[in-house]
Protein backbone atom coordinates (compact mmCIF):
# COMPACT_ATOMS: atom_id res chain seq x y z
CA UNK A 1 0.00 0.00 0.00
CA UNK A 2 1.54 3.19 -0.72
CA UNK A 3 1.10 6.59 0.69
CA UNK A 4 1.51 10.17 -0.65
CA UNK A 5 4.54 10.32 1.69
CA UNK A 6 6.10 6.97 0.51
CA UNK A 7 5.51 7.63 -3.30
CA UNK A 8 8.57 8.59 -4.79
CA UNK A 9 10.32 11.74 -5.79
CA UNK A 10 9.56 12.55 -9.38
CA UNK A 11 12.07 14.88 -10.88
CA UNK A 12 10.15 15.67 -14.14
CA UNK A 13 8.12 18.17 -12.25
CA UNK A 14 10.96 20.25 -11.55
CA UNK A 15 12.44 19.91 -14.88
CA UNK A 16 9.12 21.21 -16.46
CA UNK A 17 8.90 24.06 -13.99
CA UNK A 18 12.57 24.62 -15.46
CA UNK A 19 11.64 24.19 -19.03
CA UNK A 20 8.68 26.70 -18.59
CA UNK A 21 10.91 28.69 -17.27
CA UNK A 22 13.20 28.83 -20.32
CA UNK A 23 10.41 29.02 -22.79
CA UNK A 24 9.09 32.55 -21.09
CA UNK A 25 12.64 33.40 -20.96
CA UNK A 26 12.76 32.72 -24.58
CA UNK A 27 9.78 34.22 -25.44
CA UNK A 28 10.01 37.51 -23.64
CA UNK A 29 13.75 38.09 -24.80
CA UNK A 30 12.99 37.06 -28.37
CA UNK A 31 11.69 40.41 -29.83
CA UNK A 32 14.14 42.76 -28.61
CA UNK A 33 17.21 40.10 -29.78
CA UNK A 34 15.60 39.98 -33.25
CA UNK A 35 15.57 43.68 -33.41
CA UNK A 36 19.31 44.28 -32.47
CA UNK A 37 20.12 41.11 -34.71
CA UNK A 38 18.14 42.55 -37.53
CA UNK A 39 19.44 45.99 -37.00
CA UNK A 40 23.19 44.59 -37.45
CA UNK A 41 22.34 42.25 -40.37
CA UNK A 42 20.55 45.05 -41.84
CA UNK A 43 23.49 47.52 -41.64
CA UNK A 44 25.43 44.68 -42.66
CA UNK A 45 23.78 44.44 -45.99
CA UNK A 46 23.62 47.69 -46.76
CA UNK A 47 27.50 48.11 -46.18
CA UNK A 48 27.92 45.36 -48.45
CA UNK A 49 26.12 46.77 -50.89
CA UNK A 50 27.51 50.53 -50.64
CA UNK A 51 29.97 50.72 -48.04
CA UNK A 52 30.08 54.27 -47.90
CA UNK A 53 26.66 54.13 -46.17
CA UNK A 54 29.00 52.72 -43.06
CA UNK A 55 31.13 56.22 -43.00
CA UNK A 56 27.81 58.38 -43.18
CA UNK A 57 26.46 56.52 -40.24
CA UNK A 58 29.84 56.55 -38.42
CA UNK A 59 30.05 60.20 -38.64
CA UNK A 60 26.47 60.90 -37.93
CA UNK A 61 26.13 58.48 -35.20
CA UNK A 62 29.30 60.66 -34.11
CA UNK A 63 28.30 63.51 -34.50
CA UNK A 64 24.54 62.95 -32.86
CA UNK A 65 26.17 62.22 -29.71
CA UNK A 66 28.16 65.05 -29.46
CA UNK A 67 25.19 67.23 -30.32
CA UNK A 68 23.51 65.75 -27.33
CA UNK A 69 26.35 65.75 -25.01
CA UNK A 70 27.09 69.76 -25.32
CA UNK A 71 23.17 70.11 -25.40
CA UNK A 72 22.98 68.17 -21.63
CA UNK A 73 26.38 69.91 -20.70
CA UNK A 74 24.93 73.46 -21.65
CA UNK A 75 21.36 72.43 -19.93
CA UNK A 76 23.09 71.96 -16.61
CA UNK A 77 21.00 73.25 -13.58
CA UNK A 78 23.19 76.74 -13.31
CA UNK A 79 21.91 79.52 -10.77
CA UNK A 80 21.45 83.28 -11.46
CA UNK A 81 23.00 86.49 -10.49
CA UNK A 82 20.15 87.63 -8.07
CA UNK A 83 20.17 89.10 -4.59
CA UNK A 84 19.63 87.31 -1.89
CA UNK A 85 17.07 88.43 0.80
CA UNK A 86 18.75 86.73 4.06
CA UNK A 87 16.45 88.34 6.67
CA UNK A 88 18.89 89.72 8.28
CA UNK A 89 17.03 92.07 11.14
CA UNK A 90 17.99 95.59 10.48
CA UNK A 91 19.58 98.01 13.18
CA UNK A 92 17.29 101.40 13.48
CA UNK A 93 13.64 101.88 13.14
CA UNK A 94 11.55 99.93 11.34
CA UNK A 95 11.76 101.01 7.22
CA UNK A 96 8.07 102.47 6.79
CA UNK A 97 5.42 100.16 4.31
CA UNK A 98 4.09 101.62 1.51
CA UNK A 99 1.07 99.59 1.88
CA UNK A 100 0.84 100.81 5.67
CA UNK A 101 0.82 104.48 5.23
CA UNK A 102 -2.26 104.49 2.75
Amino acid sequence: MTTPSSRPSQPWGTLGVGAAVLAACAVCCAGPLLAVLGGIGFASAVGAVWMPVLAVLAVATTVAFLVVRRRRRAAVCRTTPARADLGMPTVGPAPKDSASSR
